[in-house]
């Protein structure tokens, strides 16, 4: 008697994933340090000098950071209730904050108390910045106004109330000291220019207006609210350039990596998708645990800090590149040393030694080999399997059918086995790889269980849903 032969599973290609240069950039970044804090995180804002501290604010506090530290290594607490949006200047050695009750605190980042209190909002502040001239502050608060202030002299310069709804975001622009925009609650941006009494451009966004950013150029305007990231040309008025809708929920923050390259934006549904600034394509995505509230990027991209809505700080550095001679140290034998000789041929005069290889059959082999077909059938349609490797299932009934037994193999089974059978098919009947053998299992199992139609509620069920499935396939 010939040697029994295995039932052949046929193998499909998988689809690798496409691995770009992104990829490889953006996965180079150590396992990241959660660092927990008092409340949702709302901002966290990089000094823009060495050594690249970071400043989070979250409940009532200000906690600074330094790039490895995961204990705070200065804490402003002085706010009666929460602090937000905490910025630092352009050289780093002022932080500014808004708080719930209107006012705006100015602190030395070397010092303890504030050096200045702005008082001028009647509702909370979640907006507050410097101008590139380092002094004047904008801010924004749920009174729906936008206000200028002036540091020295801790005055109101002028005050601006044309959103009709909670102001909750704006950026100062880099190019000219006097122009900042904000982005409010009502679906627009406004550009305000600080020589004139009303804002000079608005932008309606169609969403409550989450975050705004400006490019370094100071041309491009990138606003974010509901599912959609867009991106407007200043230059041309306000002209939408690109619609973005790569998340599934609120997008909540945005930021610009080093170069100006790649735009990142974080969102509700717990991803920041990286996209690059030439042709708007994701090229990358992070997932983290829960919802995302604020993000930051430090300079050279060297740290990515993301905050989110359980008050968890995630923290993740870039890998340090190794170093010529220790990679040489460290180098593993080649790939070649591990096939040597596999394609030896043996010579006339060679002797050669061959190792009897066991081959171990699978439980379905088995009871395909003594011609059990209805217990071999019941092997592979044990859920694990059917789920998982539904391959190995159809190459089973294959067989049956091409030994002639799988009409006996189909018969005489119980309410419980005919719904699983028919849940199966109803379910990959309409994948190609396996439609021809599944139509006609469909075929055998309608014969056979067509007299007991209208006996099972459950099994009445599975027939109309396969008959759907065929019928959607059809269509």
């Amino acid at each position: 008697m010939a040697a029994y032969k295995p039932v052949v599973v046929q193998a499909c290609p998988k689809l690798g994933e496409k691995i770009t240069q992104d990829t490889l950039y953006w996965r180079g970044y150590k396992t990241p340090v959660q660092i927990k804090e008092f409340g949702a995180i709302n901002k966290i804002d990089f000094s823009p000098v060495p050594p690249y501290n970071y400043a989070v604010t979250a409940s009532s506090r200000i906690h600074i950071y330094g790039r490895y530290s995961q204990e705070p290594i200065k804490t402003f607490s002085r706010f009666r209730d929460a602090a937000y949006c905490a910025t630092y200047r352009d050289d780093g050695r002022l932080l500014v904050a808004g708080s719930e009750g209107g006012g705006i605190c100015l602190f030395d980042v070397n010092g303890k108390a504030p050096l200045r209190q702005f008082e001028g909002h009647t509702k909370p502040v979640h907006l507050v910045g410097f101008l590139s001239d380092k002094y004047r502050i904008f801010s924004g608060g749920d009174d729906y106004s936008s206000n200028l202030w002036d540091i020295p002299s801790a005055t109101e310069i002028i005050s601006y109330s044309e959103h009709t709804d909670y102001v909750r975001c704006g950026c100062a622009s880099k190019v000219n000291a006097d122009v900042f925009i904000t982005g409010s609650y009502d679906h627009t941006v406004k550009l305000f220019d600080a020589r004139t009494k009303s804002s000079a451009m608005t932008i309606e966004h169609g969403h409550p207006v989450e975050s705004v950013l400006l490019f370094p150029s100071g041309g491009l305007l990138v606003s974010a609210g509901g599912r959609y990231v867009k991106v407007w040309d200043v230059l041309k008025g306000g002209q939408l350039l690109v619609s973005l809708k790569n998340h599934h929920k609120t997008v909540t923050c945005l930021c610009l990596n080093s170069s100006g390259q790649r735009l990142l934006s974080g969102s509700l549904d717990r991803h920041v998708k990286i996209y690059s600034t030439t042709s708007y394509k994701v090229v990358h995505s992070f997932n983290y645990a829960t919802s995302i509230l604020s993000l930051a990027l430090s300079p050279e991209d060297e740290t990515i800090v993301v905050g989110m809505t359980n008050g968890v700080l995630n923290v993740k550095h870039r890998k340090p590149e190794e170093k010529n001679e220790n990679s040489q140290k460290k180098r593993q034998p080649a790939y070649r040393t591990y096939v040597k000789g596999r394609t030896y041929m043996p010579k006339q005069e060679d002797f050669c030694v061959s190792k009897p290889v066991k081959r171990v059959l699978r439980k379905y082999d088995k009871l395909l080999r003594s011609f059990q077909s209805s217990k071999a059938l019941d092997a592979v349609m044990e859920p694990p399997i059917m789920l998982h490797t539904p391959e190995v299932t159809v190459a089973v009934m294959q067989e049956l059918h091409r030994r002639g037994t799988l009409r006996s193999a189909l018969a005489g089974r119980d309410e419980k086995q005919v719904n699983l059978l028919l849940t199966f098919v109803a379910r990959r009947v309409i994948e190609p790889r396996f439609t021809p053998v599944l139509v006609t299992v469909a075929d055998m199992i309608t014969d056979i269980y067509q007299p007991v139609v209208g006996q099972s509620e459950i099994v009445d069920k599975q027939f109309l849903k396969l008959q759907q499935a065929i019928g959607k396939e059809i269509d």
